[in-house]
């Protein structure tokens, strides 16, 4: 293809980006090396059961973007589902993020609503933190130690790898607590999960005549081709791009194990926690949940999900927000402003978590501002 511009990675960001220029009359080719586009949201029909499937973990659209809400609207329609999530803890199930009923549950208490505040108070007084230097100290001087160790120590080891004590405070710094017993996990105005699946969603960006996908093709293997030669988007892993040269930035990655039950109801939600650290993985999906419009069978699909470091044969997840990363990144991150026509997206480009919303806007103002043919 003779084209106008180069896109390394089918993800939101890089779909969105495409679906634009091929708007604006450009014709753009796009670079996968997965046998899929759409990314980590990829979704698709398990081929035993039928049942739509996130193949890389639960993925709920939400958002309060309504010029977000609205562009996404155009490739497909969403059904009414609004996640809630459950966590286990010694046996016993509590509602997540942590409402009233969560710490009435857990302390056998019956507060209400307006006496949540001070009875967190008196939590909080038995250790509180002035100017909290790590993740365990803020969670512990937002909701106390016992709630803290319940809910957030363990899950966090098995997700980061790391100890509480050794990320930053930042991390947890707006943790939710809810006064009442309102269970929806999201409180933004849109949500819901694509009716036909991501996949169906990711397909209609990509249909436009001025857009061409190479999947199963690595940036690595073809980029003297096109570097140098093509305006380039670049949505892969900012330290790959550029060899390691100053270190690997480091991810988190996980590893789902998929488990088929001849029976129509696995647990009654779509995800469990499992809050204990010496429960090996750190959620349970059930994706038939995802789809309540659609008819129901009589066995289930579930993933296990368990954290991981990245290894060479793993996907990038999760940045980890580390002193050292973060010193990294603005080494690698001044070497790419140093680059002509070559810019870095998305979550793996940015190094930085970013739900689906807010990538579909990253991807919204890059096209709009930025001068991408001078």
């Amino acid at each position: 293809m003779n084209g106008d511009f180069l896109i390394v990675g089918a993800g939101f960001f890089g779909s969105v980006c495409a679906e634009r220029l091929a708007s604006k009359g450009k014709k753009v080719l796009i670079l996968e090396k997965r046998n899929h586009i759409g990314g980590n949201s990829w979704s698709e029909p398990d081929q035993e059961t039928g049942i739509e499937v996130h193949t890389y973990g639960s993925h709920i659209f939400h958002t309060d973007n309504l010029k977000v809400w609205e562009y996404i609207n155009r490739f497909t329609q969403f059904n009414n589902y609004r996640h809630t999530v459950w966590t286990t803890f010694k046996d016993k199930v509590y509602s997540m993020p942590i409402n009233l009923g969560t710490i009435n549950a857990y302390y056998k208490l019956q507060l209400k609503p307006h006496e949540v505040s001070a009875f967190l108070e008196e939590e909080r007084k038995n250790e509180y933190y002035e100017q909290p230097g790590n993740l365990e100290e803020q969670a512990i001087s937002l909701i106390g130690r016992p709630l803290y160790e319940a809910f957030i120590r363990g899950y966090t080891v098995k997700q980061w790898g790391k100890d509480p004590r050794e990320l930053p405070a930042e991390i947890i710094q707006r943790l939710p607590v809810r006064h009442s017993y309102n269970s929806r996990y999201f409180s933004d105005p849109f949500e819901g999960i694509p009716l036909e699946g991501y996949g169906k969603l990711f397909q209609r960006l990509h249909d436009h005549p001025n857009i061409e996908v190479q999947l199963n093709t690595d940036w690595l293997d073809v980029r003297e081709i096109y570097l140098g030669k093509w305006p380039i988007l670049y949505t892969g892993a900012v330290d790959q791009f550029f060899d390691h040269k100053y270190g690997r930035l480091e991810w988190r990655s996980i590893e789902l194990n998929r488990e088929v039950y001849d029976m129509p109801d696995y647990q009654g939600c779509s995800v469990m926690n499992y809050a204990e650290a010496d429960v090996p993985y750190t959620r349970i999906h059930e994706f038939k949940h995802f789809h309540p419009e659609r008819p129901s069978t009589n066995r289930t699909v579930i993933y296990k999900e368990y954290s991981k470091i990245i290894g060479e044969s793993t996907e990038p997840y999760y940045p980890v927000n580390t002193l050292r990363n973060a010193e990294l990144l603005k080494r690698y991150k001044a070497d790419a402003d140093q680059l002509k026509r070559v810019w870095f997206g998305g979550r793996l480009g940015g190094y930085r978590y970013l739900d689906m919303d807010d990538t579909i806007a990253a991807a919204l103002e890059f096209v709009e501002t930025t001068d991408l043919f001078d």
